[in-house]
């Protein structure tokens, strides 16, 4: 029996308890497993894996003029598959010559044989050793995959990276990849203060300061580095014709859309393969 004198007590108790809990966030939403492809959601202290309900299709056939690029990253990705050593990927360039569509690319080609993606903003990837522990012991293999990814000056994702890539005590797992784009080479920005750290001797030998050799450090932990190019003339107008044709153009009409294809990549200042695909779309609707 409750001491009758302590009623109020235990009403007071449950209605602040009441209050806590609508200020506390939801419960994230069980795993789906059955899913190719996860988004990393984060609310408050609690992350967890949301799956892409609609995966942007991106076939192997529609990246044209890098194939040493895409023959290197299926090599990698076949290799981790099949549980031989893989290595993490780092692939740096020019913008819109297909560095993030050719991961998409191996999702397409591989999920069937059980890879799955997990895209990872860079402000998350702190989170990464709690994402390596929730799909520990899973049978599927898994890229952790990270666009643009850069960092600025005391970034916390920085130092989770660089552990987890390579120098951390505890081994990531064998069904785990990291795979990253980015236009800078080594990640971080580099400064022509830090040069000053330098020493210069009598024979002519520069030693960059430590700092330097910091940000460095982080890039040469991905084992696989794969280098973009800007795209030629000729390289950009076929993948123009790729795209005319994907989206039903006859050989006349995607003739005729030469000139005008020039004048649209002078206009964007590129001539990447996305802006090829933005000017086939923008033709096709005005003359499909």
């Amino acid at each position: 029996m409750i001491d009758p004198q302590l009623h109020p007590l235990l009403e007071s108790a449950q209605r602040v308890l009441a209050q806590l809990e609508a200020w506390l966030p939801p419960a994230p939403p069980p795993t789906n497993w059955a899913a190719r492809a996860y988004r990393w959601r984060r609310r408050g202290a609690r992350g967890w894996l949301d799956a892409v309900a609609r995966i942007a299709p991106m076939h192997m056939d529609d990246l044209r003029h890098i194939e040493r690029q895409k023959a290197a990253i299926e090599r990698n990705t076949l290799a981790f598959l099949r549980g031989k050593p893989a290595n993490n990927v780092l692939m740096t360039g020019a913008r819109g010559t297909g560095k993030s569509s050719l991961v998409r690319a191996m999702l397409d080609a591989f999920g069937e044989e059980g890879l799955r993606l997990i895209e990872v903003d860079k402000s998350d990837m702190g989170d990464l050793g709690q994402i390596i522990e929730l799909i520990a012991g899973r049978p599927e293999r898994y890229i952790i995959f990270c666009d643009d990814l850069s960092f600025e000056e005391g970034e916390p994702g920085y130092k989770a990276l660089k552990s987890v890539l390579d120098g951390s005590l505890a081994a990531p797992g064998d069904n785990v990849l990291i795979y990253a784009t980015s236009n800078r080479r080594h990640l971080m920005p580099e400064y022509m203060r830090e040069n000053l750290a330098a020493q210069h001797q009598a024979d002519g030998e520069i030693h960059p300061g430590e700092t330097v050799e910091e940000k460095i450090s982080l890039s040469e932990r991905f084992g696989l580095w794969l280098s973009f190019y800007p795209f030629s003339q000729d390289d950009y107008l076929d993948i123009v014709g790729h795209w005319l044709e994907a989206h039903g153009c006859d050989p006349d009409n995607i003739a005729q859309a030469r000139t005008e294809a020039l004048q649209w990549a002078l206009e964007r200042g590129s001539r990447s393969g996305r802006v090829a695909r933005q000017f086939a779309r923008d033709w096709a609707a005005r003359h499909v």
